[in-house]
This record gives structure tokens, sequence and C-alpha cells, in this order.
């Protein structure tokens, strides 16, 4: 073989291993090959659009109290839509939709969109969280549009911490304290047993928040 012709061969060896190459990173680097999760479901139905959906869990694991359905829901028609009802396959629980503002329905106006979870937002909270579904796992839920009807699609359950903590549920409220007990006098009068606070009355009855019930939650 001459020389000019090895050279040839040799370059479109070159060539070929170099495509090769190419072809086995582009297939190695992709999601599906290298099994990565995307931070958060969506999913997109004629006009409405839902991103971002997340159930989001108490912060600890066996704690009682609800949990919350997150998500961004974006309305791409010209006229809008309520958002009527969010279930969650394969469970019992119920789960509330509340506005924003007032008691009327979760509505997506046309060309905007609506929050679901954060300070100020809509919100869609599950009654029983621990029963609804486990951190680390995929939740089925369908959402349910006046127009466009239901909209199915698999969100991941996540604890309330990190990024999540200011779309999350608020914990089991504590039961209040009893009053305290009193005592009869021989006047038959009533007073204040040992300890007990005296009977004035404040002008106000505002408790003072505690440190953690004044921090804002972040809404990211």
């Amino acid at each position: 073989m001459s020389r000019s012709l090895r050279h040839g061969a040799l370059a479109a060896t070159a060539i070929v291993f170099s495509i090769a190459s190419l072809a086995a990173c582009g297939a190695g680097n992709d999601a599906a090959t290298l099994k990565v999760r995307p931070d958060s479901a969506a999913t997109t139905s004629g006009d409405i659009s839902i991103q971002n959906a997340n159930v989001i869990t108490q912060p600890e694991r066996n704690a009682e109290g609800p949990a919350v359905v997150s998500a961004t829901l974006f309305n791409s028609g010209t006229k809008q839509q309520t958002l009527d009802s969010v279930t969650l396959p394969g469970t019992s629980v119920a789960v509330k939709l509340h506005a924003a503002k007032g008691a009327g329905p979760v509505v997506v106006p046309a060309g905007g969109r609506v929050v679901l979870g954060g300070d100020g937002n809509a919100s869609a909270v599950i009654e029983n969280g621990r029963e609804a579904a486990q951190a680390g796992n995929v939740q089925p839920v369908v959402f349910k549009f006046s127009s466009t009807g239901e909209i199915s699609l698999g969100a991941f359950v996540v604890p309330a911490t990190s990024y999540f903590q200011g779309f999350g549920p608020s914990s089991l409220p504590v039961a209040p304290a009893q009053s305290p007990a009193t005592s009869t006098t021989p006047s038959g009068t009533t007073s204040p047993a040992a300890g007990a606070p005296g009977t004035s009355e404040s002008d106000s009855d505002t408790v003072a928040p505690s440190d953690s019930a004044s921090a804002s939650a972040q809404t990211g």
C-alpha cells in the first residue's frame, strides 16, 4: 500500500473513532441515561400548563398535621378558568382549596398564572398528610379545571425543609392550656388559686408572637 493510501486510511479511521466517541458522550450524558430525576413535575393540556408540582409534607417524618400540594398553574387561553378540585388517586384524603383572598374559587386568569402554596398565595391543603404520602415517593395528583377538565401527573413528595420550607404546611396546632382553678373563700366569693393570674382584664387580647412565628416564610 502506498504512503498516501495509508495516510488516507488512518485519517478515515480517526474520523470514525471521533464520531463514535461523540455519539457515546451524547447518549451517556442525557437525563435518561444518567437517571437524573427532574426537580419537579410538569405537564400541559390545552390552555393549561402545570409546573413545579410537589406534595409537601411536614418537616419531621413522623409529625402529625396537614400536607399541601404546591404548583404553578398557567393559562395561555383567552378565558379564565377555575380550579375545581385537586384529588390524590389511591388515597381517601380530601384536598381543600383556598383562594389567595376571600372565600371564592381559585381562578386562573386568561393569559396569567396562579401559584399554589406559599405565603399570600392560593392553597391546596391535604387534611391528613401522613396518610397521603411519604417523603421520597411519587404521588399521582389530578387537577380538575372548569374548561380543560382533568390533568394528571406524578408529583414528588418532599418534606417542608430547605427550599420547600416557605411553601409547606403549618404544623398541627397545640391544644390551648386549661384555665386556672379557683378556690372559694369563707364569705362565698371566689378568688384566684395560688399561682393564678390576677382578675384584671387588659385593654388588648393580642398575644405577642414568638420568634419563630414572627419570621416570615420565604416565597421563592
